[in-house]
């Protein structure tokens, strides 16, 4: 059994009866106006100044904005105009807090090509820019990405085509290359005092973390192995660097349960002499492989000399902490059955501020717990989410983004102990039918095999008694995803959330499905036995969350239907072909339909003849395999230029679907990636589905 299962209380299962009908019909909407509020990410904190800045992405126009103490009144920095696909990321400022350096542009796939959805004859391109926070316009720098500015503001170390590139952030400087290496190069740290430049050496079945010596132009390899490591971290005085170290194993494939290996350690370097000595290593068993958190290092060196590391000791994802010297054992920061995900150091480096599922599975709270062990301490509460906290450089307020069940994602700041109040007022468009969503109600149904599933369920508000409505799954992507009982914090799964009450206010009844493999319920939920191209075992969750629609007195058992993107689409296409008499139609965005196929995306040396067995049980976990009980109509939608899911993936099925007579309906964007750069596609493919379902599932 699940550890998540053995932690419920007595449930009441596949149930929630209407006492009558809803009071207020709900307001129709728009999908346009659902999706029409600006969507934060990339949020930063000064480490001297107390602003923070982040980026909005407005209907496809991303801009930076900014905001400083102690006012923490929002403005935007710079004024991009278009929904032209350019991403904005990497955001940082400089050590004086009045410069911002950005990253603009996507990255490029395995054949260099940047992302270029508009289809401009002209190359698309990736760049390093930076912008004064009082005023002016952006600035050009080079092209390249992950700058790190130095601790006194003035150089810019940063990568271009795999090498280490530095630049002064004065005007008119010339960027030149810092140092070759063989390999790609990554993870660029300063030394606190600039003197030094720790680096991480990538070269394929190994990696080296080493350290570039300004003065001299030296590099110092540390304790090079055939293992990988990487994550490097300065300690604050900079006289000793701490790292991990994941054992080389080959035969790893992706989409496959793995929930132990080879333990990975922690090491401490002697800055100067290069000595080395292991100070944690992982146990045996459960654990031992690596679980990353959603932070920029994995590892953070706080004040008193504590090290801290996520660890998956007791099959959720910790906090621990552990002394630098290696003179006594890792202690566990963060208790419970519930998991870590968002985590920042402190400004003073006495804390960890980090976001968590704890005493609320479906959601996010951000928390704070000292380095050194105690009681965590909830910074946030309540019935929305909130996540990707920074804490700003005088430790008196926190910044965060957050959202709830109607509210969308929007920056917001806490000053002391008070509640979020959003940095931005008057963000939300006045057509944003904020009173007309829904609120999605929590549910737990078993699988087809008995395992317990959380899932959202999305109820329309002009419901009468008595009446039978058409019902839409939808699956997240992932799988390592979890959908909440608010607006999403990923921008993908916002706009997910957003089609979803879209098709509850057209009388649709929505089940968000967390299946199995994905986060948020623990490691053995996540790493479930047989999933993906080991098995395909989500296909329980699958029928299971059909069954509970089909057996609901609510919802029509003859008009259930599916969708979802990526993984979701797998699921979507696997559903169809599986079970058609229970799902009347599907929508599948970019979705997986042979394992072999994606699998070789990702690890390109994978060769299925070799791996005869493990090739025959990834096709027989793949909708392909099941093509001739594919009956359902299904609208495929898909990118061309998409680097996660190949696009060869929508060329076969289709191709299978014609000699099959199957109904299908496609939608085509040629040039853009996997989660669609352009707004306007966003809409393009979403109206679509609402439109493909109202025809398949609607009245009749």
């Amino acid at each position: 059994m699940p550890a998540f299962e053995r932690l419920r209380e007595p449930l009441i299962l596949a149930v929630a009866l209407f006492a009558g009908s809803f009071i207020h019909a709900q307001e129709p909407f728009t999908v346009e106006q659902v999706m029409s509020s600006p969507f934060p990410s990339g949020l930063v904190a000064s480490r001297s100044t107390g602003a923070v800045a982040w980026v909005q992405n407005d209907r496809g126009k991303r801009n930076i904005w900014f905001a400083e103490a102690p006012a923490y009144e929002g403005r935007q920095l710079t004024e991009y105009t278009d929904d032209d696909g350019q991403e904005i990321s990497q955001l940082r400022f400089a050590s004086t807090g009045n410069q911002i350096v950005f990253v603009r542009g996507g990255a490029p796939n395995r054949r260099g090509e940047i992302p270029n959805p508009l289809s401009e004859p002209d190359n698309a391109d990736r760049a390093i820019w930076v912008i004064e926070t009082s005023s002016g316009e952006p600035r050009r720098i080079s092209d390249g990405s992950a700058p790190a500015v130095s601790p006194d503001g003035v150089t810019l170390a940063f990568l271009k085509s795999g090498q280490v590139w530095s630049v002064s952030l004065e005007p008119d400087a010339e960027p030149a290359r810092l140092f070759s290496i063989r390999g790609g190069a990554g993870s660029l740290r300063w030394s606190p005092d600039g003197s030094k430049l720790a680096f991480v050496s990538g070269r394929g079945d190994h990696s080296f973390v080493g350290v570039f010596e300004l003065s001299d132009r030296s590099i110092t390899y540390l304790d090079p192995s055939v293992d990988n490591d990487g994550q490097p971290v300065w300690s604050p005085n900079g006289e000793r660097i701490a790292f991990a170290r994941m054992p080389s194993e080959s035969g790893i494939l992706p989409f496959m349960p793995r929930r132990e290996g080879e333990p990975w350690s922690i090491l401490v370097a002697d800055a100067e002499s290069g000595a080395v000595r292991t100070i944690w290593t992982a146990d045996e068993g459960p654990g031992s492989v690596p679980r990353n958190v959603v932070a920029e290092n994995q590892l953070f060196w706080g004040h008193g000399d504590h090290v801290v590391f996520p660890w998956e000791k007791d099959g959720w994802t910790h906090l621990y902490s552990v002394p630098a010297d290696g003179s006594g054992p890792a202690i566990l920061l963060t208790p419970g059955a519930f998991e870590v995900e968002h985590v920042v150091l402190s400004a003073d480096g006495r804390d960890v501020v980090y976001s968590s599922n704890q005493d609320d599975i479906d959601r996010r709270h951000v928390w704070r717990v000292s380095v050194s062990g105690g009681t965590p301490r909830a910074v946030t509460s309540g019935n929305g989410n909130e996540w990707a906290p920074v804490e700003t450089s005088d430790g008196g307020a926190v910044a965060l983004l957050a959202s709830d069940a109607r509210n969308p994602a929007h920056a917001a700041i806490v000053v002391g102990s008070g509640r979020p109040r959003s940095l931005v007022e008057g963000a939300i468009p006045d057509d944003f039918p904020l009173n007309s969503l829904v609120e999605p109600q929590q549910v737990i149904f078993p699988a087809a095999d008995g395992m317990l599933i959380h899932g959202q369920l999305f109820l329309p508000r002009n419901m009468g008694r008595g009446e039978r409505h058409p019902a839409v799954l939808f699956f997240h992507g992932g799988s390592r995803r979890q959908m909440l009982l608010a607006w999403h914090y990923s921008s993908y799964y916002h706009n997910s959330y957003a089609l979803n009450q879209y098709l509850a206010s057209r009388g649709f009844i929505v089940l968000s499905v967390n299946y199995r493999s994905g986060i948020g319920y623990g490691m053995e939920f996540r790493e479930a036995l047989n999933y993906g191209a080991t098995g395909a075992s989500e296909f329980n969750d699958v029928m299971g969350a059909g069954l509970y629609l089909r057996g609901r007195p609510d919802v029509d058992p003859d008009r259930i239907g599916l969708w979802g993107g990526s993984y979701g689409g797998y699921l979507t296409a696997l559903g169809l072909a599986r079970a058609s008499d229970l799902f009347a139609a599907g929508v599948d965005l970019h979705g997986v339909h042979d394992w072999n196929i994606v699998i070789q995306n990702f690890v390109p040396s994978y060769d299925a003849t070799a791996l005869e067995e493990v090739a025959r049980l990834a096709f027989q976990s793949s909708p392909m395999a099941y093509i001739d009980g594919w009956k359902s109509p299904v609208l495929l939608i898909h990118g061309d230029d998409d680097r996660n899911v190949p696009f060869s993936e929508t060329v076969d099925i289709v191709e299978s679907l014609r000699k099959q007579g199957v109904e299908f309906e496609q939608l085509i964007f040629p040039d853009e990636v996997h989660g669609f750069l352009l707004h306007r596609n966003w809409l393009a493919a979403y109206n679509a589905a609402a439109d493909f379902f109202e025809r398949h599932l609607g009245e009749r």
